[in-house]
């Protein structure tokens, strides 16, 4: 898997320190490799252990709901990738306490360990409400959220957690609205919302790279010929993908949909619904 940065750009990040928290999720699992083939150290945190199978891998367990740990982790960092946190609808005490609290922590830890930069794994179901037709121009990171979930609402929680680091505390910030991350896109829906894991590389690298960074919303998702999101908000930082869902269109027409909304399922009433029946009973 391979991604290109601007020589300027590679030789500063060669000379970095990083924190990568949620380190052994799928997306953490797949960014390690590139990520510590171009820094000069890179901090594994999760709250399992992990091993390092690269040299510049140093990894460490950590709870980011945990200040002090999550503070003493990101020592000497330049920044933090932070991808620990729960991925789907949950109890919403749960999705409160590891998506909102610990991006909270993180975003403090960040500040108080004098890292620089702050690079937060938000999703595109921050606005999956809206309809599932393509628009014109297409959705922006500047439009109006619309969850589609709790999740979704923690995600937006977490990326105005960031604006408020950047805008008052002067930490540099980019919240990446994270498509379907998948190896290939599975259903119809993700013909539109695919994020290949090269992409996902590039756009990472572009929000840990991009000169004159104060705060920044852009979509995580490959250049896919049914995209419903804009790209000029991730180009602007360096962002520039090069898989298209349509290569793998094939067979994929009706299979997972079709859906009213983005957000597929997640904007599905009964996704939500079950979930809080499902706390009620255990409460």
């Amino acid at each position: 898997m391979s991604a290109s940065l601007h020589p300027d750009r590679a030789d500063a990040l060669a000379q970095q320190r990083w924190v990568l928290t949620g380190a052994a999720g799928t997306i953490g699992s797949s960014l390690r490799a590139g990520l510590a083939d171009r820094v000069a150290e890179l901090v594994l945190v999760d709250v399992v252990e992990l091993a390092a199978v690269h040299p510049r891998e140093r990894p460490r367990i950590a709870d980011v709901c945990d200040l002090a740990a999550i503070t003493a982790a990101c020592a000497d960092a330049h920044g933090i990738v932070h991808l620990a946190g729960i991925p789907v609808e949950a109890d919403f005490a749960a999705l409160a306490a590891v998506n909102v609290v610990g991006t909270y922590r993180v975003l403090e830890a960040a500040r108080v360990a004098g890292a620089g930069r702050v690079v937060l794994a938000s999703s595109n179901h921050a606005t999956g409400m809206y309809p599932a037709t393509a628009t014109e121009p297409p959705l922006h990171p500047d439009m109006a959220v619309r969850p589609d979930s709790l999740y979704g609402v923690s995600k937006v929680a977490g990326e105005a957690l960031g604006r408020m680091y950047a805008d008052k505390l002067g930490l540099a910030v980019a919240a990446i609205r994270i498509g379907s991350f998948q190896p290939a896109p599975r259903n119809e829906r993700e013909l539109s919302t695919w994020l290949s894991p090269r992409d996902c590389l590039a756009a990472v690298l572009a929000a840990m790279t991009a000169p004159g960074l104060d705060f920044a919303a852009f979509y995580g998702v490959s250049r896919n010929a049914r995209r419903w999101w804009d790209l000029a908000a991730g180009e602007a930082l360096g962002y520039h993908p090069r898989d298209d869902a349509e290569e793998h269109a094939a067979g994929l027409t009706g299979v997972g949909g079709p859906y009213p909304f983005q957000g597929g399922s997640f904007a599905d009433p009964a996704y939500t619904i079950e979930r809080q029946r499902t706390e009620r009973t255990a409460g």
